[in-house]
């Protein structure tokens, strides 16, 4: 019986879906296929972006997944040596073959993704794309999607998929809405525990290359609710890198909304709102301005910054933990922020792109700043801002317990004459650098004196070894600091 129930309901949501869109396909234009009044104006500035988050893929095995209308298909073709576009939608498909048809690479099917008699060769796809889908499956049928997905990939091969998480984003007028505005870390978590082994016993996940708003909704809309995500087949061994240390170690989503509880909401470092105040107090921010947060954690300092000085902010973070706390904190707040999750050493932007670079407690896990630091200076518009906050030592000798505490994070910690060096070399003038360990003590205590007048509802909601651990972890940096081994630094520097 319970079979027959889930077999039902797959086919009562296929029925309601096909009918949805039957009913938003009658005049097949781009305004019906982004149910929005400004979609033509919205597609010429969004359409691009999405097309430049791809990997590369030119004359390589593409499948486009829910392609619609064709408003993606023709671009796809003029680089993929060969691409595949399905729907479920006969007259759509049609409209994009008399559109798209004349390319000679394409071909065109009508077919349901969730149906059986989609077949796709196992290993034969280098890129499976989609724009608005998986938001027009239930969860079950997602999963099962993500599981044919990996098979259908060549190892190395990606997923790329955008959807509209929370709620709607178009304005047009629907009777009923079916959509599934789900929270993103329900495709986050479908993805990532998608693997598979092949016949020789080999093992295969997906790796999370990046997951970002898109930008063109953020500014036009102030909306962050656009999210996609791409990912890579990978050889499960291939994947046990620094970014999985974060998400399931250091910070893991139990860890983040502690470290929250010490800091307040949005906030994973030192003093929270409150130095977060006063550092960006020094950045003299302008109405208008773009702003570049490495390390963004979960957005607080982004908030305060877009709301209070009305700046664009682009938060990034390696943390996917992190970035899906941050989106679902933007929702509602109407503000110029976007988030990418992504690794700062890898990521690309155009030069003279921001007006200030903040990053704030992150780049000790950063071996190789050198390279980074030419990367924020070619960023920088000229005449631009790079403000870091940053645990540095002492230039002498270190104790054996900072030693091992180094070595046990993980972490790669300069002194300041060494990190002003550095940002020398890469371009920056006008370099100042404070120690600013006493403001580190004072507020180690203030959150420890907070901690205790609440001790009994921090148990309640962690435990009281989480407790424990906290007090122990800021005492120690506490003695760190006092020995003047451990150096709270603010480094502030200029692009000419």
């Amino acid at each position: 019986m319970a079979f027959l129930a889930m077999v039902q309901g797959v086919e009562d949501e296929r029925r309601v879906q096909r009918t949805y869109w039957i009913e938003h396909s009658t005049d097949l234009s781009v305004e019906s296929m982004m149910l929005d009044s400004n979609a033509s104006d919205l597609d010429k500035e969004e359409r691009p972006e999405v097309l430049s988050l791809l990997p590369a893929y030119e004359g390589k095995s593409v499948v486009e997944l829910g392609a619609g209308i064709g408003r993606f298909t023709g671009e796809l073709a003029q680089k993929a040596g060969q691409l595949l576009a399905v729907d479920f939608i006969e007259s759509a498909i049609k409209k994009n073959e008399s559109t798209n048809g004349h390319h000679k690479n394409v071909k065109f099917l009508c077919a349901d993704v969730t149906s059986p008699n989609l077949h796709i060769s196992e290993g034969s796809v280098d890129l499976l794309f989609s724009n608005w889908l998986l938001m027009y499956l239930s969860d079950r049928e997602v999963e099962n999607l993500a599981a044919r997905m990996i098979k259908w990939l060549k190892v190395g091969g990606y997923i790329f998929f955008r959807e509209s998480c929370f709620h709607q984003s178009g304005d047009s007028k629907r009777k009923y809405n079916p959509t599934h505005y789900r929270e993103p870390r329900f495709y986050t978590k479908v993805f990532k525990e998608c693997h598979m082994s092949d016949d020789t016993g080999n093992y295969f996940e997906l790796s999370l290359v990046g997951c970002k708003c898109i930008g063109a909704y953020v500014r036009n809309k102030k909306n962050q609710n656009q999210i996609c995500w791409m990912w890579q087949k990978v050889r499960s061994q291939d994947d046990r890198g620094f970014q999985r240390f974060l998400d399931s170690v250091e910070y893991n989503h139990k860890d983040i909304l502690l470290y929250e509880d010490v800091f307040g909401q949005g906030f994973v470092s030192t003093g929270g709102l409150e130095t977060t105040k006063e550092f960006v107090a020094k950045l003299g921010l302008k109405p208008g301005e773009k702003v570049l947060d490495v390390g963004c954690g979960t957005g607080g300092g982004d908030f305060y910054m877009a709301e209070n000085f009305d700046v664009e902010v682009v938060g990034i973070d390696l943390s996917i933990n992190m970035i899906s706390l941050a989106i679902e904190r933007a929702i509602g707040l109407k503000c110029s922020v976007e988030f990418e999750c992504v690794d700062c050493t890898k990521k690309t932007y155009p030069e003279n792109t921001f007006d200030v670079i903040y990053t704030r407690d992150t780049l000790l896990h950063i071996k190789d700043k050198p390279s980074l630091f030419k990367s924020f200076f070619k960023w920088l518009k000229h005449g631009g801002t790079l403000l870091i906050t940053d645990y540095c030592k002492s230039a002498g000798s270190l104790s054996l317990e900072y030693a091992e505490y180094i070595q046990r994070g993980g972490y790669y910690i300069d002194d300041m004459k060494a990190y002003c060096q550095m940002l020398n070399n890469a371009g920056f003038d006008d370099v100042i650098a404070e120690d600013q360990t006493n403001l580190l003590m004072k507020t180690l205590q203030q959150e420890l004196n907070a901690l205790e007048s609440k001790k009994g509802d921090f148990i309640d909601n962690f435990s009281e070894e989480d407790y424990n651990e906290v007090i122990d972890r800021w005492k120690a940096k506490q003695r760190r600091g006092a020995d003047g081994e451990q150096i709270w630094s603010l480094f502030i520097a200029k692009k000419k």
